[in-house]
């Protein structure tokens, strides 16, 4: 209340405060990420990373004085400073719409269209839940950047042929966005991170901090104008995670190690492999979850995808989750032949569960915490008949003991069902 409060300001100067010396190394702000770990980290970001994140995605994404950006995502997720910045910076209005109003799916969709938004940011998971609109009905949407977790090829086809669509990818230590992939409704494999933002340096090293060739599986470090000052109080963690760039010739050039795995494709474009700590140990066999994720996504009935190692020692299971596309029900044994046709033995999951809603953070993304535990019904089973014999039965009621199952059918296959 401006009157009632009026004491608090009446008696302070009515023309703008001096301004002390400013640099562009000077911090511009410090927002908290846990990332992987689930521990709160201060990120120090410079004002020379947000100018160049903001000029940047600017012509990137082609935003001009008529442009209408939405603020879709919380000021507590990065995000919001590429929102907020590239439409200030351009000239372009910024629509703050309610919560409600924000919903994915029929609410969104409404907002999309009654605010004319041209761009507009959405996390992976919030896109799987908006229908396409009709051909009678286009949305105003010149541009869609996806983020946040693996956009699954089926939405990258089908939005890309609404709007320009870019899959975007950066850690907040490295101001918000480091890779943008433009779509191609034609593509039908996995959707790339794509190429460095302009001014920005990616590199993907081995474990002795080398160059791999092309192909080649290594960890993703990032480099350039918008790698942050580093952590909050956190010398330790700083150094472990910002290291010397020995690859720019810049003195004092800096690069952020991400724990995200990549590899570098054929056209110069980077693909995700997972994230370092996603690598589970199942059978003996070390496994990239977020490969198999890639997998399951590609499949022509699935629109997201996401995989967790479930259970301990001997009981240790791969469990996949799915949201269908829509008008489709894809059963687990379709599922499990697609990956088994993909993938390696060790990397097919045992079971498979059908989801309407991946469930999300505050922020937008997937949260793996809440994903459910698998009942018996996920678990690739084939048409039951009771056992018959006495050997039968008992080697089924040791299978459904040894597994948790509630019933083991004379024709189900043991590794089909998650043993080993």
């Amino acid at each position: 209340d401006v009157a009632r409060d009026a004491y608090l300001w009446s008696g302070q100067p009515d023309g703008n405060p001096p301004r002390a010396a400013l640099a562009d190394c000077h911090l511009a702000y410090i927002i908290y990420t846990s990332g992987s770990t689930g521990q709160p980290k201060g990120v120090m970001v410079p004002h020379a990373a947000v100018r160049n994140l903001a000029q940047a995605q600017i012509v990137l994404y082609g935003l001009c004085a008529e442009s209408r950006v939405l603020q879709f995502v919380s000021f507590g997720f990065d995000v919001c400073v590429s929102e907020v910045m590239m439409a200030l910076c351009s000239g372009a209005s910024l629509h703050l719409a309610p919560a409600p109003a924000l919903q994915p799916g029929e609410a969104l969709l409404d907002t999309l269209r009654s605010a004319g938004i041209t761009h507009l940011n959405l996390p992976s998971a919030a896109l799987a839940l908006l229908a396409l609109p009709p051909q009678d009905e286009p949305l105003p949407l010149e541009v869609l950047v996806m983020g946040g977790d693996i956009l699954a090829p089926q939405l990258a086809r089908q939005w890309s042929r609404q709007c320009r669509l870019f899959n975007a990818y950066g850690p907040t230590e490295a101001t918000v966005c480091s890779l943008n992939h433009l779509c191609d409704p034609l593509n039908e494999g996995a959707v790339p991170l794509g190429r460095p933002l302009a001014n920005t340096r990616s590199y993907i090293l081995d474990a002795q901090g080398q160059p791999v060739p092309p192909g080649v599986a290594g960890e993703l470090h990032i480099g350039g104008a918008g790698v942050a000052r580093g952590y909050l109080g956190r010398d330790d963690l700083t150094a472990q995670r910002f290291l010397a760039d020995p690859f720019s010739g810049e003195a004092g050039a800096r690069m952020y190690r991400s724990g995200d795995m990549a590899r570098w494709l054929p056209d110069g474009s980077i693909e995700f492999l997972g994230r370092d700590d996603f690598q589970v140990k199942l059978r003996g066999f070390r496994i990239e979850l977020g490969e198999i994720e890639a997998c399951l996504a590609a499949h022509p009935d699935v629109a997201e995808a996401a995989v967790l190692a479930r259970g301990e020692g001997e009981a240790k299971r791969l469990v996949a989750y799915y949201i269908p596309v829509a008008g489709s029900e894809p059963e687990a044994g379709q599922l499990h032949a697609y990956l088994a046709g993909q993938l390696p033995e060790y990397m097919v999951p045992a079971a498979y569960m059908a989801l309407a809603a991946m469930p999300l953070t505050p922020n937008g993304k997937l949260d793996r915490n809440a994903l459910p535990a698998p009942d018996g019904a996920a678990y690739r089973q084939r048409d039951y008949e009771a056992p018959q014999s006495g050997t039968e039965t008992a080697l089924a009621a040791i299978w459904a003991d040894l597994l948790q199952l509630e019933q083991v059918g004379r024709h189900d296959h043991f590794f089909e069902l998650g043993g080993h």
